[in-house]
């Protein structure tokens, strides 16, 4: 048998757990049954021998120190009741309070020791049971519910009178108190006085004068009825006391046992308050003592009362004295384990433990509703035990209150649900056992009464939504145990009640059985094993509730942290000169168009004013409009729900973001701002989390504001979405309005139809959002936060700069007649000008490469448009490139090749790579282009522009990358064609112009050729450029005839001659292309497909393309023509000279015959395109065919 450890030891605070206990596992009777004590709290002395009485001392006579405080005896030592100690009404409540870990979760039961063996001893026991039951999610309480006191005291108080109606209409007609009796009293008067003399330190009987009689029969019985009466609270005196403050001490409601004790009994788990004495020493390490009449016999129910007192203590022996009349006989030793085999006193184990088992099973199955009180009652005399719902009953009566339970109950499952909040982080499966505990504590409270705990109970259960972590709750990790004692069904019904009998009964009405929750037919029943065993689980309301979106799960925050603000705002004495709101009547949102406000101007001020309110956090005390006491609970609890419904309007906005839904972001993001201009009139000072998270909201609100300028096509529904509002938003509202006017954020938070000033408004949100970070010195602890807020600042001055740069890009197409710029245009840019910087500033202060490099674009963009703003409005024939639009265009340049040095290299970024190297080309070609065009001939020489253009020229070559494959790839090929086509014609006409330095016109034949021969390479790429192919091989067989004019040799003549015939037959696939392009036309047109849609956009642009190629194939004709004719002039009088030669007869007789086909369709008028381009391609395949037999036969 395992000894009992630290018994003797007090703790230093109830409720601290000690080192656990050594259990014990008893083995009786051959029945084993497991039972195991842990003591958790023990205010006991260390345990002292106890003195052996010498034989025939007299037990009558008090010894000296009777009814004198005894350490060694305890709290117990004076009182004359000893171990059997009236144990008060609320008992179980006190053990609960100090060990609140326990409850709910790891134990199934909390009693008085006494109520424990009262219960186990129902089958053998004829007495009554009246006992008050609670449930708490697993665990039940269990106290006595003395019905003689309760009701002596509703004659007295009035209290309790519904239940004193009720019990004598259907229990017991003709109640009257009944009087303990004078042997009664006897009995426990020389108890007391053994366990006197037994720590008595010599152990004699140390007799007292015989007037210590008059206390025994006369002091004792009034000592403990007063006790008795005392231990009852009145029902008004609880709520009052608690609603003042949850946490403090609840009077009445003390755990004032000598030993709170964790007994597990098989498979049940119990917390115990005992004041049984033990005593020790010697070989009696742990031993309790009992005082037997010698001439009556241990009967079976003393035998469970012993056995049971040593199993929960964990007390191996018990030591039996005997008395006769009061004087002692003898000792007798008997281990715990003999006790259940005693004569006169056997008993089975194993029923007892299946007597638990039924017990607890019966209760769990049948007290299934948390705050209720529920009244488990046996008649004196009768088999039957009924459950009675005590709170349903008094819900009947005028009020509720009427149920002293009431207050205890709200407080331990106020206690339970805040003890579980404090590991929520560890257990966030409690979550549907918290919130099921706090919404059964919710509604047992009254609001005019107990507000604080409502406001409370409120904001936690707001608390267990996790606003910040969106995800949905898996309802199956939400019960409140899976245990399968967690469950329980009642197998049978309830059946009609049986007649009564004894001292608390005469009949029973058939009306009882109505009344009753569930009933025990016999208490025989509880013996047998399972009979009362749970089949379904009870209770599925524990399971948390399963939020489908970010908006459920806000509107239920919403609509608690609604109750907790009624609760604080109803609690608070309104003001008189405080105007009464009327929670019907909306809240204006103060839309207003740009007419009505104040511009950017107005907003500068208002910005002023809100970031010289957020810095004067630091100094000024704010103090709230409804007269809320800074630091009362009501200032405090107000302060928490506030932010909890700002967090949530945060949310809900942002989850109106994703969904595109700007006009009800809006309104959100309002809201939350409200709500925190709220917190910020009631506060004192600001807590980093709170600005940080004010910062958040301002972000969000400049987002949305961006999103808003960004669609104003449909700001009709945004509109309609924003003036929008719920009846619990309004209310939220009114809350709000008693403690400021909601108006500080206004600024951000309007709608309005101009761009301009949307766009403004996003703009000053990020700002402030920054500005709060760098004066709370908030940067370095949120460097994300830091980093979100000037990215954000660098896009919206981007987006500002874009839409200042279009403006005046608009009002430049406007201008015609006036050739100066304009102030407007000036204006616009150097405020588009000012925002790029800005962003660009921003983007670098935080290493974004990319975006920097973005920005440097579009100031050089803008630089551009200021370039074109500069040219010259004259007429063309005047018109020349200016200092300024060169001036422009270099700056562009610069801010270009800024752009690239901040990307470093292509593999950064290679899309925007690729686009600023376009762009730079871009500019360095239309640059370039304009000096050819428009050369300044007034201001330089034709050589200087001829270098500088192709300086240009080049460098756009540079930067336009023709070999990567890209979508812009074509565009590419076709920029590098027409800079070498334009490079090439430039030294054609060089070389046309220029006298003299042969050197120098060599080098410019040389570049022509080069350039043209680049250009009809890239050009033949392209499958969308036939003409501009045709045109550059036209321009080179030009080049050719101006060589040819200047050779004096038949030869020279005819291999030039040759070649221009060669590059005219190569334009074979320019023809095939356009031919292609008349065909398909013909095509369409011949099948009727004319409508608009379809043909409209190619109409247009095929007739231009048809002129360019009517005017083009004159000019092939004419030049071919001219080839042919110069060809056959010089081979005729070849071949007269040399006699001839056989392959150059072959060339004369096809260019004979192609000159002569040539003629014939020139002299046609009434030829269509197309088929004067099928002559043409006919006419170069003859010629080509003629070229490659010549030089096979040369070969």
């Amino acid at each position: 048998m395992a000894e009992l450890c630290g018994l003797g030891a007090a703790a230093s605070l109830r409720g601290d757990a000690e080192e656990p206990k050594q259990g014990s596992v008893l083995f009786l009777g051959g029945n084993e049954v497991k039972s195991s004590a842990v003591v958790k709290y023990s205010s006991a002395p260390p345990q002292a021998a106890f003195a052996w009485l010498q034989e025939k001392t007299d037990l009558k006579l008090p010894p000296a120190n009777w009814l004198r405080e005894s350490a060694k005896l305890g709290p117990a030592g004076t009182t004359v009741l000893g171990n059997n100690k009236k144990s008060t009404p609320f008992s179980s409540f006190g053990m609960a309070y100090d060990f609140i870990d326990s409850i709910g979760n790891d134990v199934d039961v909390v009693s008085d020791s006494e109520n424990i063996k009262k219960l186990l001893k129902i089958p053998y026991s004829k007495s009554h049971v009246s006992m008050a039951v609670h449930r708490i999610g697993r665990t039940l309480l269990l106290d006595e519910l003395d019905i003689q006191e309760l009701f002596m005291r509703s004659s007295q108080t009035g209290d309790w009178t519904w239940l004193k109606e009720f019990y004598q209409r259907l229990i017991d007609q003709k109640w009257q108190r009944k009087k303990k009796s004078k042997e009664h009293w006897y009995q426990k008067a020389i108890l007391s006085k053994f366990l006197y003399y037994s720590i008595n330190g010599d152990g004699a009987a140390q007799p007292v004068p015989s007037s210590s009689k008059q206390h025994e029969e006369g002091a004792v019985p009034g000592e403990s009825d007063e006790a008795g009466r005392a231990s009852w609270p009145a029902p008004f005196e609880m709520p009052s006391s608690l609603s003042e403050d949850p946490g403090a001490s609840n009077q009445g409601l003390k755990n004032d046992f000598v030993r709170n004790i964790l007994w597990t009994f098989e498979d049940i788990h119990m917390l115990v308050g005992s004041n049984m004495p033990i005593f020790g020493g010697g070989r009696y390490p742990a031993v309790s003592l009992r005082l037997r009449d010698n001439n009556k016999p241990i009967n079976v129910l003393t035998g469970i009362d012993y056995w049971l007192d040593n199993l929960i203590c964990n007390v191996p022996e018990l030591v039996m004295c005997f008395h006769v009349n009061g004087i002692v006989q003898k000792y007798e030793m008997i281990k715990t384990e003999d006790i259940p085999n005693l004569e006169n006193s056997n008993f089975s184990t194993k029923v007892i433990k299946d007597i638990a088992q039924n017990i607890l099973s019966f209760l769990k199955s049948n007290c299934t509703k948390e705050g209720h009180t529920y009244w488990l009652f046996k008649a004196s005399g009768s088999d039957i035990v009924k459950l009675y719902d005590l709170t349903t009953l008094c819900e009947e009566t005028e009020d509720k209150y009427q149920n002293p339970f009431t207050m205890p109950v709200a407080i331990l499952l106020y206690k339970v649900a805040c003890n579980m909040m404090l590991k929520k982080n560890q257990n966030k499966k409690h979550y549907g056992t918290i919130r099921t505990l706090l919404l059964n504590c919710l509604k047992l409270l009254d609001n005019g009464r107990h507000p604080q705990i409502i406001a409370s109970a409120n904001f936690m259960l707001s608390e267990l939504f996790q606003l910040d972590e969106p995800k949905k709750e898996d309802n199956t990790d939400f019960p409140i145990n899976g245990n399968s004692d967690e469950s329980y069904s009642e197998e049978e019904e309830e059946m009609p009640d049986s007649d009564e009998n004894g001292s608390y009964s005469n009949s029973s009405d058939p009306p009882d059985d109505n009344k009753a929750v569930a009933i025990i037919k016999s208490v025989g029943e509880l013996s047998v094993p399972e009979k009362y065993k749970s089949v379904h689980r009870i209770r599925p309301s524990c399971a948390f509730p399963v939020c489908h979106g970010a908006e459920e799960r806000c509107r239920l925050v919403l609509s608690y942290v609604l109750e907790g603000l009624k609760s604080v705002d109803s609690s608070v004495k309104k003001e008189s000169d405080l105007p009464a709101a009327d929670p019907s009547t909306p809240i204006p949102l103060k839309y207003e168009d740009e007419s009505t406000s104040g511009g950017p101007e107005c907003l500068e001020k208002q910005m002023a004013l809100f970031l010289d309110k957020m810095g004067s956090f630091q100094k000024d005390k704010h103090s709230s409009q409804s007269g809320m006491i800074p630091g009362s609970w009501q200032y405090k609890m107000k302060l928490q729900l506030i932010l909890k419904s700002s967090k949530a309007y945060y949310v809900l906005s942002d989850a109106a973001m994703i969904l595109q839904k700007y006009g009800r972001a809006l309104r959100y993001i309002k809201l939350a701002l409200q709500c925190h201009d709220t917190y910020c009139c009631l506060s004192a000072s600001m807590l980093p989390e709170v600005l940080v998270f004010l910062c958040q909201c301002l972000t969000l609100c400049g987002d949305i504001q961006l999103m808003l300028a960004q669609n104003a096509n449909n700001r009709a529904a945004y509109l309609e979405e924003y003036n929008y509002q719920t009846k619990e938003d309004q209310e939220i509202l009114h809350s709000l309005h008693r403690e400021s006017s909601c108006q500080v954020f206004a600024w951000a938070t309007d709608l309005s139809t101009d761009l301009e000033c949307q766009l403004s408004v996003s703009c000053k949100c990020y700002e402030a959002a920054y500005e709060i970070l760098l004066f709370s010195n908030l940067k370095k602890q949120n460097p994300e936060q830091h980093i979100q807020v000037l990215k954000r600042m660098g896009n919206i001055r981007n987006e500002i700069g874009v839409f200042y740069m279009n403006q005046a890009a608009a009002v430049q197409s406007e201008r015609v007649v006036s050739k100066n710029v304009s102030t407007t245009e000036q204006q616009l840019w150097k405020k588009s000008f000012s925002c790029f910087e800005k962003g660009i500033q921003n983007f670098e202060a935080i290493d974004d490469a990319t975006n920097a490099a973005l920005l440097l674009c579009n100031t050089g963009r803008l630089m551009r448009i200021c370039a074109q703003a500069h040219c010259a409005a004259e007429g063309d024939f005047k018109r020349e490139f200016s200092p300024e639009e060169a001036l422009y265009y270099n700056k562009a340049i610069d801010y270009y090749l800024k752009a690239l040095r901040s990307l470093g290299k292509r593999e950064m970024h290679p899309a925007v790579w690729d686009s600023v190297n376009w762009e730079l080309s871009t500019t360095y070609f239309t640059m370039a282009t304009l000096q050819q065009d428009y050369a300044p001939l007034s201001r330089k020489a034709q050589e200087q522009i001829e270098k500088e253009v192709s300086e240009a020229m080049m460098k756009s070559l540079k930067y336009c990358d023709v070999d990567t494959v890209s979508p812009r790839q074509p565009l590419c090929q076709y920029r590098a064609a027409t800079i070498h086509h334009r490079l090439a014609s430039m030294y054609h006409s060089c070389l046309r112009n220029q006298v003299g330095d042969e050197h120098l016109r060599k080098q410019h034949r040389i570049l022509a050729d080069l350039h043209y021969s680049k250009a009809v390479r890239l050009f033949q790429l392209l499958k969308d450029a036939p003409c501009e192919l045709l045109r550059v091989q036209l321009e080179r067989v030009a080049f050719a005839e101006f060589q040819m004019a200047s050779q004096n040799s038949s030869a020279g003549k005819l291999k030039t001659l040759f070649g221009a015939l060669d590059i005219m037959a190569k334009t074979k696939c320019a023809f095939q292309l356009i031919r292609k392009d008349l065909a398909a036309e013909s095509e369409q047109i011949s099948k009727g497909e004319s409508n608009a849609e379809s043909i409209s956009p190619n109409e247009s642009s095929t007739a231009l393309n048809k002129e360019e190629v009517v005017k083009l194939l004159s000019i092939f004709e004419s030049r071919m023509s001219f080839l042919l004719l110069q060809s056959i002039k010089l081979l005729t009088s070849t071949k007269k000279k040399t006699g001839g030669v056989n392959e150059e007869e072959v060339t004369l007789k096809t260019n004979k015959q192609v000159y002569s086909l040539l003629l014939r369709a020139t002299a046609n008028k009434t030829m269509t395109l197309l088929e004067r381009i099928e002559v043409i391609l006919n006419l170069l395949e003859q010629l080509s065919q003629n070229s490659e037999a010549t030089s096979g036969g040369i070969q």
